[in-house]
């Protein structure tokens, strides 16, 4: 997958690529805002503002109008705010191409964030955060982070807590948008069958005047972690749910593509160790997979599990055995391979589909500041040796720097803090 990157007089990055085997097309608007460049008391700030830029610019009055358009031609309509980003896209069939790049670059330019609008979503988020307190699953991805970022904004939920979001007005909305939403930090990705031409052209044109201001800096991480920790929720619900797991790595660390492979080589698929070990061989969860998420100056590494109330003790003892193993013993030539084509695959089927491919293009740019694409990805995957994997494993799974994050009916902490030591 090749792409193209143009910068524009004002900073502004267009970044372009063609495909024309697809009948789609998708143009999404991004910006390198999200929970980690709020502060605590505007925590969730930059979320709620994603919701309410739909509800109408100056040349679509409403959400109905602003939905409708894309509605209206079989096209899809979305946003996604994370810790590193927050992104405004609509997916297309080609034709449709100019329509979808208007309607996107309206929200992104001339978004009205209508006073009235802001009382609307407030509820919305609400039921929202609610939601996902609901959801364990999702809990304690939450928990997890809060256990091991601390109090850094890393550690904070992307939806902010509730009274943040009972308290924001429109002015604090008004100044957060003028003062991230700007040139320097914020990109148009272009994916599907387009002409390059043509989507530049259009770009150029309707960008020129986008909002100038200085790049937010994100407030950097320091890791100090010098013991295991443990944080239990209880919840009357009828599986337990956990994450364990430690630091990782930032962009582009040396061992970042040995992560993955090691990632791959545990909880990648049906067939690696973890899904064999906790499942097929005893049958203790429903769901093991192993998970990596990186930064510009940190990362995680964990293993998420739902299994059955009464085995979670051996759930986690069956894992902690395989993290160690993996730091004493080298994986065999037959078992790194079948790991680095999982990665490889299993990447270039996330980008099977032009909205994927036009968030991997913006991450690139924006987040990771490369042009390089998925060829260059495989070759690093290519080049891990299985001293490799082992040396990453060595260095992450230390015993002070786990963290378990327990959602279930009952845990013994106690109990739990002696199989991490």
């Amino acid at each position: 997958m090749k792409f193209e990157t143009h910068t524009l007089d004002n900073g502004m990055r267009v970044i372009i690529a063609p495909n024309d085997s697809t009948d789609t097309v998708t143009v999404m608007a991004m910006t390198t805002i999200g929970s980690r460049y709020e502060s605590e008391e505007l925590n969730g700030m930059a979320h709620f503002l994603e919701h309410t830029l739909f509800h109408g610019t100056k040349n679509r009055k409403d959400a109905r109008t602003v939905n409708g358009a894309i509605d209206g031609i079989g096209g899809e309509i979305n946003a996604f705010t994370g810790q590193n980003e927050t992104a405004y896209y609509a997916k297309v069939p080609k034709r449709h191409f100019e329509t979808a790049f208007d309607v996107i670059s309206d929200i992104f330019l001339n978004p009205l964030i209508p006073a009235k609008k802001i009382e609307t979503e407030r509820g919305a988020i609400i039921a929202e955060i609610d939601m996902y307190e609901d959801t364990p699953p999702r809990l304690v991805y939450n928990m997890f982070d809060k256990l091991l970022f601390g109090k850094h904004p890393l550690g904070r939920d992307i939806l902010g807590p509730k009274e943040n979001v009972n308290r924001f007005q429109r002015k604090e909305f008004l100044n957060f948008f003028n003062t991230n939403y700007v040139a320097a930090n914020s990109a148009i990705c272009i994916a599907g069958n387009v002409s390059s031409a043509k989507a530049l052209r259009l770009a150029k044109k309707t960008f020129k005047d986008m909002r100038i201001g200085d790049a937010p800096v994100a407030e950097p991480y320091t890791h100090e972690q010098n013991e295991p920790r443990i944080h239990v929720r209880t919840n009357p619900i009828d599986q337990t749910h956990f994450l364990l797991g430690t630091i990782g790595y930032e962009f582009d660390h040396k061992h970042e593509a040995a992560l993955e492979v090691l990632s791959a080589l545990l909880g990648g698929g049906m067939s690696a160790r973890m899904f064999t070990e906790v499942r097929e061989k005893r049958g203790l969860a429903y769901y093991i997979k192993t998970g990596m998420d990186s930064f510009r100056d940190t990362g995680t590494f964990y293993v998420r599990a739902g299994v059955t109330n009464e085995k979670q003790v051996d759930a986690i003892t069956i894992i902690l055995k395989e993290l160690k193993k993996v730091t004493k013993t080298l994986v065999k030539d037959d078992e790194l391979t079948k790991a680095k084509e999982y990665v490889k695959g299993n990447a270039a089927l996330r980008l099977d589909q032009t909205d994927t491919q036009a968030h991997f293009i913006g991450s690139q740019v924006l987040l990771r500041g490369t042009n390089k694409g998925l060829d260059a990805f495989n070759r690093k995957i290519d080049k891990v040796t299985a001293a490799d994997v082992r040396t990453v494993a060595r260095d992450l799974f230390k015993t002070e720097n786990l963290n378990l994050a327990v959602v279930g009916p009952k845990s013994d902490e106690k109990e739990l803090m002696k199989l991490l030591k």
